[in-house]
């Protein structure tokens, strides 16, 4: 996906964020921000992928303040609100254990995202607005179908907290025989998961976790590993979480793929791409 004017201050905020969680300097914070401006003075136009930007500026912030998880903290608290809302979820599926409401919940989970809310959003009240709001995309036919058609998915995780309502998805999946690999990130960026967090999450327990090679927002492929674009090319059917990997899936060819972006659309960019409203939730067969 291509960039829009809206991305531009949401780069800044971005960095900005990332710089105060990764040192004091403000000195240093001058300098990185000069580099940030020369960056996007450089690249910000109209034929720019927007999560390839983003994970290169992130990247610039990483390196020049050698804090290589800058969101360590809201990561704990990402699993914390995960884990606070998990008995509020359970109920709901013991009410009713269909597979949109499992989907649902999974895309719920997707709110759980620092790099689109500011640290200071009272991501509760979200999280609590959200069960009651239907899915404004809803290919849940298509997805049923889907499951019962392949033997295999790739699953492509998104963020830290957000894994444990995945999680909830992956074992309604399993019940239509459907082996799981879970795809993570090999080097921390925002707060989305890696390893670490997958198995402390337990999604070991329903499918093998590979990484993908790279520390980007979602999927630029440009930068994953040759291992990983294996078992990519591999595989016919993807669940595909968050906006980053919808950014970044959407610049390359998907006609071999039968392939979901479950995700919340938490902003005006990927809103207006996709054709619904900021903070819609959907599922779509794209």
């Amino acid at each position: 996906m291509k960039i829009s004017y809206e991305c531009g201050p949401c780069f800044l905020r971005q960095a900005r964020e990332a710089m105060d969680l990764s040192c004091d300097d403000d000195m240093l914070k001058i300098e990185i921000m000069n580099d940030i401006f020369d960056f996007l003075a450089d690249n910000f136009s109209k034929d720019t992928n927007s999560n390839k930007t983003g994970s290169i500026m992130h990247n610039i912030i990483k390196s020049k303040t050698g804090c290589e998880d800058p969101y360590f903290k809201e990561k704990i608290e990402s699993n914390e609100i995960a884990m606070k809302y998990l008995p509020v979820v359970k109920e709901i599926l013991d009410e009713n254990d269909s597979l949109e409401n499992y989907v649902k919940i999974a895309i719920i989970g997707n709110i759980l995202d620092f790099g689109a809310f500011t640290l200071d959003d009272d991501i509760d009240a979200i999280i609590k607005d959200s069960l009651n709001d239907d899915l404004a995309v809803k290919h849940i036919n298509e997805f049923e179908n889907s499951l019962k058609k392949h033997d295999r998915v790739l699953y492509l995780v998104d963020n830290t907290g957000e894994i444990v309502f995945d999680k909830l998805l992956m074992n309604k999946i399993k019940e239509y025989g459907v082996d799981i690999v879970i795809a993570v990130k090999s080097e921390p960026i925002l707060n989305d998961a890696c390893m670490k967090e997958a198995l402390e999450a337990g999604l070991d327990e329903l499918g093998e976790i590979v990484e993908i090679g790279a520390g980007t927002v979602g999927y630029v492929d440009s930068e994953i590993s040759d291992e990983f674009r294996e078992i990519f090319n591999s595989h016919e059917f993807i669940i595909s979480k968050g906006m980053g990997n919808y950014e970044g899936l959407t610049e390359i060819d998907l006609s071999d793929k039968d392939i979901y972006f479950l995700l919340c659309a938490k902003c005006n960019t990927i809103a207006n791409d996709i054709g619904v409203n900021l903070r819609d939730m959907l599922l779509l067969n794209k």
